[in-house]
This record gives C-alpha cells, structure tokens and sequence, in this order.
C-alpha cells in the first residue's frame, strides 16, 4: 500500500469483515481464512498487516474499545438532561446493541487473544472495562448535578450496570431485550440513589 489511508482502509475492511463473520457465525467460526474471504481479499493480505491472526484480532478489540469513546462523551454530554434512567437505558442499548457482546465472547473463547490482551490490558476484559469506566463517567457527571446521591457508590453501580446489561443482550441468536426490560433493569439498580433533578 503507498498510503497511510490505504492501509488504514485495509485495515478496516478486515475488522468489519471479522465483524461481520464474528455477528453471524460465533467466535469459532472466526479464522483468518474466514475473514479475508468476507473481506474479499488474498488471505496474504491480513499477514502483511499483522503478525499472526491472534495480532489481528487483538488490533480488533482495540479498535471496538476506542469506539465507546466516542459513545462516551455523547453519554456524558447528556447528563443533566432527559432523566438518568433513560440516559442510562439508552447508553446501554447503544452499547450492547453493537458488537460489543460478540467482542466480549471471542476474549472469553481465544485462550491467546486473552494473553495477548494481558499483556496491556492486565485486569478485566477491555471491552467491558472501558464500558464501565464510561457508565461511571456519567453517574459522577449526574451526582456532580444533584440527580444522583451525593453518597452513591459510583465504583460499585457501573459494573453492576455493565454486568446486568451485558446478560440482557448476552443471547447472539435471540432478539434484543425490550426498551422497557432494559429502563426496568436499570431503574431497579439505581432506584436507591435516584434524586429528584434539582431546579
């Protein structure tokens, strides 16, 4: 590739491909012959980007890590607006809803995926910590407004936000939770430390 942007491209087009394959097939469907071949390419082509497929698909999850940046900050930008339920529903959705319980299945699958994760990465499956960090964001974001308690556990409600969240959507083949089991999920884990929003 002579450009940047070309390999960055390539690159991409691999990582939607696994994507893709990973969505419709599992985790153990996942091999480099797989995903070059939804990606339309020579299989040589993920080798000249990667040093082996266990590179690939670390790069992968990297990749799907940055993007709950971006999901981030549009959830910290509506605290103090709508209600914290909602807010907290909808971050969820927008989270499970994506690859993000399919990510969390290959790390759970790939013994070598694991270690290679380890190796920056060493506590906790990336995808869902970073997701946690994201929810915890948010409610000190809410308790810094008065809508969350002053006292509330925030260490303690985002994980267990992520957790529940994540058995919610747990099910590949099923259809996605209801917009209310999942309002309902969260309203039960926060009802404790919910406030009125203060004028």
């Amino acid at each position: 590739m002579a450009t940047g942007v070309a390999i960055r491209d390539v690159r991409e087009q691999l990582f939607d491909a696994a994507e893709r394959v990973l969505l419709r097939d599992g985790p153990s469907a996942l091999t480099s012959r797989a995903v070059t071949t939804e990606a339309g390419c020579a299989k040589g082509v993920l080798h000249r980007h990667f040093a082996d497929f266990d590179a690939f698909l670390a790069e992968l999850v990297y990749d799907r890590v940055n993007r709950i940046d971006l999901q981030a900050v549009a959830l910290h930008a509506s605290a103090g607006t709508g209600t914290v339920t909602g807010n907290l529903a909808d971050g969820l959705t927008t989270l499970f809803g994506s690859v993000a319980v399919a990510i969390v299945a290959l790390v759970t699958f790939r013994d070598e995926l694991r270690a290679r994760l380890r190796e920056t990465w060493p506590v906790g499956v990336p995808l869902l910590a970073e997701a946690a960090t994201m929810i915890g964001s948010y409610l000190t974001a809410e308790r810094e407004l008065g809508r969350i308690a002053a006292d509330a556990d925030i260490d303690a409600l985002a994980p267990t936000l992520i957790g529940a969240g994540h058995l919610l959507f747990a099910d590949r083949k099923g259809t996605p939770p209801e917009p209310g089991a999942v309002r309902k999920m969260v309203t039960t884990v926060i009802s404790g430390v919910l406030r009125e929003p203060q004028r």
